[in-house]
C-alpha cells in the first residue's frame, strides 16, 4: 500500500466498519418512530383530548399563554418555530384525539416552554445556527476540495466547518430529551392520559429521540473519518520530509 493512501485506506475501511451498526441503529429508529406513531394514532384517548387541547394544556400548565397552536400540512410535520412563536401540529395530531396526538404536541409545547424560560442549551443552539449553515453549506465542498487536491490547510478548515454541524446535533439531544421529559411531566401532572395512555405517548417520544441519537452517531463518524484521513496524511507528509 502507497505511503501517499494508507491514511486514506485506514480512516475509510474503520468508517464502513462502525458505519454498520450506526446505519441499522439509524434504520431501526426511523422504523419505531414511523410504527409507533402509526400503533398509537390508532389509539383513541379515553378523554378524547386532541393534540391541540394537550399543546394548550401543557404552554398553560407552565405559564406561557402567547403561543399560538396551528395546524400544518403533511405527516410527522409537527414543530416549534421560535420565529414566529408558533406550535405548529401536523394534520395526524391537530385534532385528533389519539394518544400519539397528545404525546406529539405536548413534546412541540415542550420546545414553547423551553425558549419562554431560557432553557440553556436551546438558547445555545439557537446562536449558533448562523454558524451551523455555513458549516452545513461549505463543509463538503473543502473536504472534497482538500481531498483532491492534498490541501491539508483546506480540508483542516472543512473538518472545522463539519464539526460545527456535529457540535449542533450534539447540543439539540438535550433539547429534545428536556422537550419531552416536559411532555411527560405534564400529561402526568395534569391526568391528561391514563397509565397505558401514558406508556404509548411514552413509547412514541422515545422513538422518536433516537433518531436524534442516531443523527449524532452518524455525524460523529463521518467527523472521525475526516480527522483520521487529516492525521494520516500528515503523518505521511512528515515521513516523506525525512526521506
Amino acid at each position: 500500500m502507497p505511503y501517499y493512501s494508507y491514511g486514506d485506506f485506514l480512516a475509510n475501511n474503520l468508517y464502513v466498519i462502525l458505519l454498520i451498526p450506526v446505519f441499522l441503529l439509524s434504520l431501526w429508529a426511523q422504523f419505531q418512530v414511523s410504527g409507533r406513531f402509526k400503533r398509537y394514532s390508532a389509539v383513541t384517548n379515553r378523554r378524547r383530548l386532541t393534540g391541540a387541547q394537550a399543546a394548550d394544556a401543557v404552554l398553560r400548565a407552565h405559564g406561557v399563554y402567547n403561543v399560538p397552536i396551528r395546524p400544518c400540512r403533511g405527516n410527522l410535520t409537527d414543530h416549534y418555530d421560535p420565529r414566529d412563536n408558533t406550535v405548529y401540529l401536523s394534520e395526524s395530531v391537530y385534532n385528533a384525539p389519539t394518544v400519539a396526538a397528545v404525546g406529539v404536541a405536548a413534546h412541540e409545547a415542550g420546545h414553547a416552554v423551553q425558549y419562554a424560560v431560557g432553557y440553556g442549551p436551546v438558547r445555545l443552539r439557537s446562536a449558533i445556527i448562523p454558524a451551523t449553515q455555513i458549516g452545513s453549506k461549505f463543509s463538503f465542498i473543502l473536504l472534497m476540495i482538500g481531498m483532491v487536491l492534498y490541501s491539508q490547510a483546506l480540508f483542516f478548515v472543512g473538518i472545522l466547518l463539519f464539526s460545527l454541524t456535529t457540535f449542533f446535533q450534539l447540543v439539540t439531544l438535550p433539547v429534545e430529551f428536556n422537550a419531552s421529559a416536559r411532555a411527560l411531566e405534564t400529561i402526568e401532572g395534569q391526568g391528561m392520559l391514563d397509565g397505558d395512555e401514558f406508556q404509548g405517548a411514552r413509547k412514541v417520544l422515545w422513538a422518536a429521540a433516537m433518531t436524534y441519537v442516531a443523527a449524532l452517531l452518524m455525524s460523529m463518524l463521518q467527523l472521525l473519518r475526516f480527522v483520521l484521513i487529516f492525521l494520516g496524511r500528515n503523518g505521511e507528509n512528515r515521513r516523506g520530509g525525512r526521506r
